[in-house]
């Protein structure tokens, strides 16, 4: 089954069809993805099947972010200035409930690490950070090498340097 990313376009992907078990995720990518995507406060790219491009399968939204420099460990706030980090929020993370456990989930926040890097070549970005929403998630994340900030256990943060 060819895969394919791609930004949201509401003339092309079935928003309504999409269910994912958390019903805030739901409700964002029906009522508010493609908004903020026209209103330049986040990105949402989609993952979706060549053969049926209209079912999206999960997605994640980016966004500019900062994040204050007491929030990072110890190690990663080396050689940095005294000013909020800059970062790139990944806002949002899901997968159908029928498209779970395929690894889209990693595929997903591999192609937003992705994304952090190549804007890194054009804008400073240091840290690619999300907002897990319960410790299901959280976890999930720790074990593709993010780190929890200071501040919150459920904001985790992802250096795309090395200290």
């Amino acid at each position: 089954m060819p895969l394919h990313l791609t930004l949201l376009n509401g003339r092309v992907h079935d928003r309504a069809g999409f269910s994912c078990g958390e019903p805030a995720l739901d409700t964002y990518l029906r009522q508010q993805a493609g908004q903020h995507q026209r209103d330049g406060i986040a990105t949402t790219h989609v993952l979706a099947n060549d053969d049926a491009p209209e079912r999206i399968l999960g997605y994640c939204s980016l966004a500019a972010a900062q994040l204050n420099l007491d929030d990072l460990q110890p190690a990663d706030r080396k050689r940095l200035p005294a000013y909020p980090v800059p970062a790139i929020r990944m806002a949002r993370l899901a997968v159908a409930n029928d498209a779970q456990g395929h690894g889209y989930g990693a595929l997903l926040l591999g192609h937003a690490v992705n994304a952090a890097c190549a804007v890194r070549e054009t804008l400073g970005v240091r840290v690619l950070v999300v907002d897990a929403l319960h410790q299901q998630a959280a976890a999930f994340y720790r074990a593709h090498g993010f780190r929890e900030t200071a501040a919150q256990a459920h904001t985790l943060y992802l250096p795309s340097g090395t200290p």
